[in-house]
Protein backbone atom coordinates (compact mmCIF):
# COMPACT_ATOMS: atom_id res chain seq x y z
CA UNK A 1 0.00 0.00 0.00
CA UNK A 2 1.80 3.26 -1.15
CA UNK A 3 2.12 6.04 1.73
CA UNK A 4 0.22 8.98 1.50
CA UNK A 5 2.38 11.02 3.47
CA UNK A 6 0.36 11.67 6.24
CA UNK A 7 0.37 10.13 9.96
CA UNK A 8 0.07 6.42 10.01
CA UNK A 9 -3.10 6.52 13.06
CA UNK A 10 -5.70 9.10 13.04
CA UNK A 11 -5.70 10.37 16.61
CA UNK A 12 -8.86 12.35 15.31
CA UNK A 13 -10.99 9.19 15.33
CA UNK A 14 -10.71 9.33 18.75
CA UNK A 15 -10.53 12.65 20.25
CA UNK A 16 -13.19 14.42 17.71
CA UNK A 17 -16.83 15.12 19.02
CA UNK A 18 -17.46 11.87 16.75
CA UNK A 19 -14.81 9.60 17.49
CA UNK A 20 -16.00 10.57 21.67
CA UNK A 21 -19.49 9.92 20.77
CA UNK A 22 -18.13 6.74 19.44
CA UNK A 23 -16.09 5.90 22.03
CA UNK A 24 -19.14 6.34 24.85
CA UNK A 25 -21.17 4.42 22.01
CA UNK A 26 -18.39 1.37 22.60
CA UNK A 27 -18.79 1.92 26.25
CA UNK A 28 -22.16 1.92 27.17
CA UNK A 29 -22.73 -0.37 24.70
CA UNK A 30 -20.41 -3.00 26.04
CA UNK A 31 -21.30 -2.47 29.71
CA UNK A 32 -25.22 -2.96 28.81
CA UNK A 33 -25.01 -6.51 27.61
CA UNK A 34 -22.12 -7.29 30.03
CA UNK A 35 -24.83 -6.25 32.77
CA UNK A 36 -27.75 -8.36 31.20
CA UNK A 37 -25.40 -11.48 30.95
CA UNK A 38 -23.69 -11.45 34.03
CA UNK A 39 -27.29 -11.00 36.24
CA UNK A 40 -29.67 -9.35 34.57
CA UNK A 41 -31.01 -12.10 32.24
CA UNK A 42 -33.07 -11.81 29.14
CA UNK A 43 -35.24 -14.76 27.93
CA UNK A 44 -38.29 -15.21 24.59
CA UNK A 45 -37.35 -12.98 21.16
CA UNK A 46 -37.67 -9.91 22.92
CA UNK A 47 -34.98 -10.57 25.04
CA UNK A 48 -32.59 -12.05 22.17
CA UNK A 49 -33.31 -9.12 19.38
CA UNK A 50 -32.15 -6.46 22.75
CA UNK A 51 -29.04 -8.71 23.31
CA UNK A 52 -28.62 -8.92 19.68
CA UNK A 53 -29.11 -4.99 19.01
CA UNK A 54 -26.21 -4.39 21.86
CA UNK A 55 -24.04 -6.92 20.76
CA UNK A 56 -24.54 -6.23 16.81
CA UNK A 57 -24.07 -2.65 17.55
CA UNK A 58 -21.06 -2.54 19.50
CA UNK A 59 -19.16 -4.93 16.96
CA UNK A 60 -19.79 -2.33 14.04
CA UNK A 61 -18.95 0.48 16.34
CA UNK A 62 -15.65 -1.38 17.45
CA UNK A 63 -14.55 -1.76 13.73
CA UNK A 64 -15.58 1.51 12.57
CA UNK A 65 -13.13 3.11 15.12
CA UNK A 66 -10.52 1.02 14.12
CA UNK A 67 -10.62 1.77 10.44
CA UNK A 68 -10.74 5.41 11.23
CA UNK A 69 -7.84 5.24 13.46
CA UNK A 70 -5.46 3.22 11.20
CA UNK A 71 -6.83 4.69 7.99
CA UNK A 72 -8.06 1.25 6.97
CA UNK A 73 -11.08 2.37 5.86
CA UNK A 74 -9.57 4.01 2.58
CA UNK A 75 -9.02 0.27 1.27
CA UNK A 76 -12.16 -0.82 1.46
CA UNK A 77 -14.96 -0.61 -1.59
CA UNK A 78 -17.18 1.36 0.72
CA UNK A 79 -18.46 4.97 0.49
CA UNK A 80 -17.02 5.63 4.08
CA UNK A 81 -19.17 8.59 4.65
CA UNK A 82 -22.09 7.14 3.36
CA UNK A 83 -21.73 3.72 5.53
CA UNK A 84 -21.04 5.61 8.81
CA UNK A 85 -24.07 8.02 8.37
CA UNK A 86 -26.37 4.82 7.69
CA UNK A 87 -24.94 2.75 10.53
CA UNK A 88 -25.40 5.75 12.72
CA UNK A 89 -29.25 6.10 11.74
CA UNK A 90 -30.19 2.25 11.97
CA UNK A 91 -28.03 1.84 15.06
CA UNK A 92 -30.06 5.21 17.05
CA UNK A 93 -33.40 3.45 15.64
CA UNK A 94 -32.61 0.27 16.92
CA UNK A 95 -30.99 0.95 20.50
CA UNK A 96 -34.22 2.90 20.94
CA UNK A 97 -36.23 0.01 20.32
CA UNK A 98 -34.30 -2.31 22.66
CA UNK A 99 -34.28 0.87 25.20
CA UNK A 100 -37.86 0.53 25.41
CA UNK A 101 -38.66 -2.89 25.06
CA UNK A 102 -36.12 -3.92 27.66
CA UNK A 103 -37.47 -2.51 30.85
CA UNK A 104 -40.96 -2.82 28.78
CA UNK A 105 -40.89 -6.78 29.77
CA UNK A 106 -37.65 -7.27 32.46
CA UNK A 107 -37.71 -4.34 35.08
CA UNK A 108 -40.04 -4.52 37.93
CA UNK A 109 -40.63 -2.23 41.11
CA UNK A 110 -40.49 -4.98 43.60
CA UNK A 111 -37.87 -7.94 44.20
CA UNK A 112 -40.11 -11.27 44.15
CA UNK A 113 -39.89 -13.57 42.68
CA UNK A 114 -36.70 -12.54 40.59
CA UNK A 115 -34.27 -11.22 43.95
CA UNK A 116 -33.83 -7.71 44.57
CA UNK A 117 -29.93 -8.06 42.99
CA UNK A 118 -31.61 -8.99 39.81
CA UNK A 119 -33.34 -6.51 39.73
CA UNK A 120 -31.01 -3.64 40.35
CA UNK A 121 -28.81 -5.24 37.29
CA UNK A 122 -31.90 -4.76 34.96
CA UNK A 123 -32.61 -1.63 36.32
CA UNK A 124 -28.88 -0.26 35.34
CA UNK A 125 -28.83 -2.40 32.25
CA UNK A 126 -32.19 0.09 31.22
CA UNK A 127 -29.93 3.19 31.92
CA UNK A 128 -27.32 2.19 30.29
CA UNK A 129 -29.60 1.33 27.13
CA UNK A 130 -30.66 4.56 27.22
CA UNK A 131 -27.22 6.38 27.33
CA UNK A 132 -26.41 3.76 24.16
CA UNK A 133 -29.78 5.82 22.41
CA UNK A 134 -28.47 9.13 23.47
CA UNK A 135 -24.79 8.31 22.03
CA UNK A 136 -26.03 7.34 18.37
CA UNK A 137 -28.60 9.64 18.44
CA UNK A 138 -25.43 12.24 19.14
CA UNK A 139 -23.55 11.02 16.02
CA UNK A 140 -26.61 11.41 13.98
CA UNK A 141 -26.80 14.72 15.09
CA UNK A 142 -23.21 15.73 14.71
CA UNK A 143 -23.14 14.54 11.16
CA UNK A 144 -25.94 15.12 9.51
CA UNK A 145 -25.78 17.73 6.83
CA UNK A 146 -25.85 21.43 7.34
CA UNK A 147 -27.90 23.02 5.17
CA UNK A 148 -25.77 24.31 1.76
CA UNK A 149 -23.12 21.36 2.45
CA UNK A 150 -21.95 18.98 0.32
CA UNK A 151 -21.79 15.84 1.80
CA UNK A 152 -22.72 11.78 1.93
CA UNK A 153 -26.00 11.67 0.15
CA UNK A 154 -27.11 8.93 3.72
CA UNK A 155 -26.07 11.65 6.04
CA UNK A 156 -28.49 14.49 4.16
CA UNK A 157 -32.11 14.53 5.74
CA UNK A 158 -33.06 12.11 2.61
CA UNK A 159 -30.99 9.62 3.14
CA UNK A 160 -31.60 9.21 6.67
CA UNK A 161 -34.81 8.84 5.97
CA UNK A 162 -34.34 6.56 3.53
CA UNK A 163 -33.24 4.23 6.97
CA UNK A 164 -36.21 4.65 8.98
CA UNK A 165 -38.70 4.03 6.17
CA UNK A 166 -36.91 0.57 5.90
CA UNK A 167 -36.92 0.29 9.73
CA UNK A 168 -41.00 1.11 9.64
CA UNK A 169 -40.94 -1.01 7.25
CA UNK A 170 -39.56 -4.14 8.96
CA UNK A 171 -41.96 -3.44 11.90
CA UNK A 172 -44.76 -3.55 9.42
CA UNK A 173 -43.97 -7.31 7.93
CA UNK A 174 -43.22 -8.23 11.89
CA UNK A 175 -46.93 -7.30 12.35
CA UNK A 176 -47.88 -9.00 8.89
CA UNK A 177 -46.46 -12.38 10.35
CA UNK A 178 -48.40 -12.08 13.34
CA UNK A 179 -51.44 -13.65 12.48
CA UNK A 180 -53.10 -10.56 10.54
CA UNK A 181 -55.36 -11.97 8.06
CA UNK A 182 -53.61 -9.97 5.11
CA UNK A 183 -54.66 -13.25 2.73
CA UNK A 184 -57.99 -12.50 3.64
CA UNK A 185 -59.01 -10.33 0.59
CA UNK A 186 -56.97 -8.94 -2.88
CA UNK A 187 -56.88 -5.59 -1.41
CA UNK A 188 -54.96 -6.26 2.04
CA UNK A 189 -52.59 -8.38 -0.29
CA UNK A 190 -51.80 -5.32 -2.93
CA UNK A 191 -51.16 -3.24 0.74
CA UNK A 192 -48.38 -6.11 1.51
CA UNK A 193 -47.23 -5.61 -2.37
CA UNK A 194 -46.77 -2.23 -1.20
CA UNK A 195 -44.86 -2.48 1.51
CA UNK A 196 -42.72 -5.32 0.02
CA UNK A 197 -41.93 -3.33 -3.08
CA UNK A 198 -40.72 -0.01 -1.33
CA UNK A 199 -39.03 -1.72 1.18
CA UNK A 200 -36.74 -3.64 -1.08
CA UNK A 201 -36.26 0.05 -3.61
CA UNK A 202 -35.32 1.49 -0.12
CA UNK A 203 -32.77 -1.04 0.66
CA UNK A 204 -31.47 -1.41 -2.77
CA UNK A 205 -30.84 2.56 -2.49
CA UNK A 206 -29.20 2.76 0.22
CA UNK A 207 -26.92 -0.51 -0.63
CA UNK A 208 -25.99 1.56 -3.65
CA UNK A 209 -25.09 4.58 -1.92
CA UNK A 210 -23.36 2.93 0.84
CA UNK A 211 -21.02 0.53 -1.67
CA UNK A 212 -20.39 4.05 -3.81
CA UNK A 213 -21.51 2.00 -7.06
CA UNK A 214 -24.00 4.53 -8.09
CA UNK A 215 -21.84 6.28 -10.94
CA UNK A 216 -21.51 2.72 -12.73
CA UNK A 217 -25.16 2.68 -13.30
CA UNK A 218 -26.70 3.96 -16.53
CA UNK A 219 -29.44 6.37 -15.44
CA UNK A 220 -29.24 9.18 -13.23
CA UNK A 221 -29.21 7.53 -9.57
CA UNK A 222 -30.23 11.06 -7.63
CA UNK A 223 -32.89 11.55 -10.61
CA UNK A 224 -33.98 8.11 -10.05
CA UNK A 225 -34.54 8.31 -6.29
CA UNK A 226 -36.61 11.17 -6.33
CA UNK A 227 -39.25 9.53 -9.00
CA UNK A 228 -39.07 6.47 -7.12
CA UNK A 229 -39.54 8.46 -3.58
CA UNK A 230 -42.87 10.10 -5.69
CA UNK A 231 -44.10 6.39 -6.69
CA UNK A 232 -43.50 5.56 -3.44
CA UNK A 233 -45.57 7.99 -2.15
CA UNK A 234 -48.42 7.38 -4.27
CA UNK A 235 -48.48 3.55 -3.50
CA UNK A 236 -48.42 3.81 0.47
CA UNK A 237 -51.19 6.81 -0.28
CA UNK A 238 -53.02 3.73 -1.49
CA UNK A 239 -52.16 1.40 1.20
CA UNK A 240 -53.10 4.27 3.96
CA UNK A 241 -56.84 3.71 1.96
CA UNK A 242 -57.25 0.24 1.74
CA UNK A 243 -56.15 -1.16 4.54
CA UNK A 244 -57.75 0.73 6.85
CA UNK A 245 -61.65 -0.06 4.79
CA UNK A 246 -60.60 -3.97 4.51
CA UNK A 247 -59.74 -4.02 8.03
CA UNK A 248 -61.81 -2.19 10.28
CA UNK A 249 -64.48 -1.04 8.22
CA UNK A 250 -67.79 -3.30 9.62
CA UNK A 251 -68.80 -4.57 5.92
CA UNK A 252 -65.08 -6.61 5.82
CA UNK A 253 -63.55 -6.32 9.35
CA UNK A 254 -64.29 -4.96 12.46
CA UNK A 255 -64.25 -1.54 14.02
CA UNK A 256 -63.52 -2.39 17.26
CA UNK A 257 -61.24 -4.95 19.00
CA UNK A 258 -63.31 -8.20 19.31
CA UNK A 259 -63.37 -8.71 23.07
CA UNK A 260 -62.25 -12.57 23.00
CA UNK A 261 -59.30 -11.79 21.38
CA UNK A 262 -56.39 -13.34 23.12
CA UNK A 263 -53.48 -10.91 24.20
CA UNK A 264 -50.54 -10.92 21.80
CA UNK A 265 -52.24 -13.35 19.36
CA UNK A 266 -55.08 -11.17 18.24
CA UNK A 267 -55.25 -10.20 14.43
CA UNK A 268 -57.04 -7.15 15.37
CA UNK A 269 -53.70 -5.80 17.02
CA UNK A 270 -51.48 -6.54 14.58
CA UNK A 271 -53.93 -4.90 11.80
CA UNK A 272 -53.68 -1.55 13.45
CA UNK A 273 -50.31 -1.51 14.22
CA UNK A 274 -49.99 -2.30 10.79
CA UNK A 275 -52.48 0.88 9.93
CA UNK A 276 -50.24 3.20 12.28
CA UNK A 277 -47.08 2.32 10.91
CA UNK A 278 -48.38 2.79 7.07
CA UNK A 279 -49.57 6.04 8.05
CA UNK A 280 -45.94 6.62 9.47
CA UNK A 281 -44.14 5.81 6.43
CA UNK A 282 -46.23 7.19 4.03
CA UNK A 283 -45.09 11.07 5.90
CA UNK A 284 -41.71 9.39 5.86
CA UNK A 285 -41.77 9.35 1.93
CA UNK A 286 -43.75 12.74 1.75
CA UNK A 287 -40.79 14.35 3.99
CA UNK A 288 -38.70 12.27 1.56
CA UNK A 289 -39.91 13.98 -1.40
CA UNK A 290 -39.93 17.54 -0.11
CA UNK A 291 -36.47 17.44 1.21
CA UNK A 292 -34.80 15.68 -1.72
CA UNK A 293 -35.49 18.89 -3.92
CA UNK A 294 -33.55 20.59 -1.80
CA UNK A 295 -30.31 18.54 -1.29
CA UNK A 296 -27.16 18.16 -3.90
CA UNK A 297 -26.45 14.34 -4.31
CA UNK A 298 -22.69 13.10 -4.21
CA UNK A 299 -21.77 9.64 -4.41
CA UNK A 300 -18.56 9.01 -3.40
CA UNK A 301 -18.04 10.99 -0.28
Amino acid sequence: MESTGGPYLNTAAVTSPVGIARLLQMTFGCTTFSLVAHQGGFSAAYGTFCMFVWTFCFAITVFIIACEFTHLHSCLSLSWGNFTAAFAMLATLMSLTAAVIYPLYFVQVGCYPIGCEVRDFRIAASVFAGLVFVTYASEVFLTRAKPGQVTSYMATISGLLKIVQAFVACIIFGALVNDSQYGKYVATQWCVAVYSFCFVVTVVVVAFSVTGKTALLWFPFDRSVVIYTFGAVLLYASAAVIWPVFCFDSKYGSPRRPGLCAKGKCPWDSQLVIAIFTYVNLLLYVLDLAYSQRIRFVPHL
